[in-house]
């Protein structure tokens, strides 16, 4: 009887020290966790990588898309020169293309006048161009039906309801007509392209750089 009391005796002694050990693992690794997270807030150190998805495009700031674009060369030499614009069409078709033209001009730049002008020159060789609709509307409103893939923002993000446009209306309309007639925008040349000096799309190393207007790039096929 004296024996099995006395292994008894031992066997909580040994659970005691066994229960104290795990309590002081626990309590050093709480320790561990705060002062890291201390830590953490003292310094610059990012946390573990493995937080982070590689595999996601990471998005640029403003500033950081503008150093981007500012890297890549205007190739002036590579730039074509535009052909004067034929419109075939009657009055009414006429009228309706300078719509178009003007409400894409609008609400692409602005009042400003060589932004219209310049956004209007993209329209005009678009039509010209394989792979574009043949007619200035079919260009503007290309892909407005859809919620994205839009070929001009304005068209299918709400702007024209959420945003309406008043300055620089008959502005836009006169380049509109001027362009109708005959006159090229020279300085965007045969561009098909733009964008905003504030992003990078996915197409841009595809294109060749060959304009700047105002906060505007524009691009040519190679």
């Amino acid at each position: 009887m004296t024996k099995r009391r006395a292994q008894s005796s031992h066997s909580r002694a040994r659970g005691s020290r066994q229960g104290a050990s795990s309590e002081q693992w626990l309590l050093l690794l709480g320790v561990a966790v705060v002062a890291a997270a201390i830590f953490g807030t003292l310094t610059d150190l990012p946390w573990p990588a493995a937080t982070i998805d590689l595999r996601r495009p990471q998005r640029l700031t403003m500033a950081q898309a503008r150093a981007s674009n500012a890297l890549v060369p205007i190739a002036v030499a590579k730039r074509r020169s535009a052909t004067r614009f034929r419109f075939k069409g009657g009055p009414a078709a006429r009228e309706q293309a300078t719509e178009c033209l003007a409400t894409v001009a609008l609400y692409e730049a602005g009042d400003d006048r060589d932004g219209q002008r310049a956004v209007i020159q993209v329209v005009l060789n678009r039509v010209g161009a394989a792979g574009f609709p043949k007619t200035v509307c079919g260009v503007v409103y290309q892909g407005a039906n859809r919620k994205t893939g839009c070929q001009f923002s304005f068209s299918c993000d709400g702007s024209q309801v959420r945003r309406p446009e008043h300055d620089g209306w008959d502005q836009a309309r006169r380049a509109a007509r001027r362009a109708l007639s005959g006159y090229v925008y020279a300085p965007v040349g045969r561009a098909t392209h733009y964008h905003t000096d504030w992003m990078v799309p996915y197409w841009r190393a595809s294109l060749v750089k060959v304009a700047t207007v105002d906060s505007h790039i524009f691009y040519q096929r190679r």
